[in-house]
């Protein structure tokens, strides 16, 4: 880790009580509430990565959208740099100095616009320039910092790889210079070469511009690799926090337990000592959560008590967060 990602302490983003519920007509005129995000709070120091982990539909993506304000919160606070955003005016601001890499290469650039288009329409948006020449200059001077020709601007996204195609998205989201970036799921539809290289270019830029990551992913190696702290989340709730070697090596919580199980051992005699810890059942929905505990229903430690009160995300130690009723009982 770079002295940039860890000496930064004071929270460029704090997330207070987040919720994000989504209503679903249930039929004969009546709704019920999807809670996607239910009651979710961290911070993010300047200059640090936080990995965000959990499985399919646990509210990941959900949280980065509404912490940019693309889906407005039920509920909870979002601070900015020691500001609440609220305003219309706060949204506007918090997006020149904030933005997204999408997951999809393939679906989030307009096959209609060149790539000097794409890349330059923030500059557009915001009138970041002068004159054309000026708007060229910024345009080839991204293009070249994501490792993309100064000859490609001209084409259309369908012509690139999707390797290159998500270096332009991560260009068009670096053109108003911002502080903060939200990166969706961002190499999990590359292939696994590429992958590791656009990894290395968000490694890069963070020491370059002193950039800050939300970075949501599904697959625990790659958010190992770039993250300070890992969060982990389980039907809209997060379970664990704490520091990325922390989490890997003292998993406490019993669902990210079974997370760092899966992970394959390079090591023959580790990888056989290693018990795989395999979840029964599916993910419950987010419209008929359990009661209590929502981990409790694929938990093989649930309890009569887990089924009674929802757990607090309590520190069990420094800067290691847990929402579990059973920690301490079964280790």
């Amino acid at each position: 880790m770079s002295d940039l990602k860890t000496a930064g302490t004071e929270n460029l983003v704090d997330i207070r009580h987040l919720k994000q519920y989504f209503s679903i007509n249930m039929g004969l005129f009546s709704s019920k509430p999807l809670k996607a995000v239910d009651d979710v709070s961290f911070s993010i120091r300047k200059g640090e990565t936080l990995g965000l982990v959990g499985e399919s539909g646990c509210g990941k993506t959900t949280v980065g959208r509404t912490i940019l304000h693309l889906y407005k919160p039920t509920d909870g606070e979002i601070w900015f740099e020691g500001r609440q955003i609220q305003s219309k005016a706060d949204i506007q601001e918090l997006r020149k100095k904030a933005t997204m890499v999408f997951q999809d290469p393939y679906s989030s650039l307009n096959p209609r616009m060149t790539v000097s288009d794409i890349i330059g329409e923030p500059l557009d948006i915001h009138k970041r320039y002068a004159n054309k020449k000026e708007r060229e200059e910024k345009i080839l001077e991204l293009m070249d910092r994501v490792g993309l020709n100064s000859e490609h601007a001209s084409r259309y996204a369908h012509e690139f790889s999707g390797g290159q195609r998500q270096r332009i998205g991560i260009a068009r989201a670096l053109a108003l210079g911002p502080e903060f970036i939200v990166c969706d799921e961002p190499v999990s539809a590359l292939d696994v070469s590429i992958q590791a290289q656009v990894i290395n270019m968000f490694d890069e830029l963070q020491e370059q511009m002193g950039l800050t990551y939300l970075f949501i992913a599904h697959d625990i190696l790659v958010v190992r690799h770039i993250s300070d702290r890992i969060a982990v989340m389980y039907l809209g709730r997060l379970v664990e926090l704490a520091d990325a070697k922390e989490i890997y090596e003292h998993p406490l919580h019993p669902y990210t337990k079974s997370l760092m199980s899966a992970v394959p051992q390079p090591d023959p005699k580790v990888a056989r000592a290693n018990k795989r810890i395999v979840l029964t059942g599916d993910i419950p929905s987010p419209l008929n959560a359990p009661s209590g505990c929502p981990f409790r229903t694929r938990c093989p430690h649930a309890a009569a008590s887990c089924a009674e009160a929802m757990p607090e995300l309590k520190e069990m130690s420094s800067g290691h967060f847990a929402a579990c009723h059973r920690i301490g009982e079964l280790d």
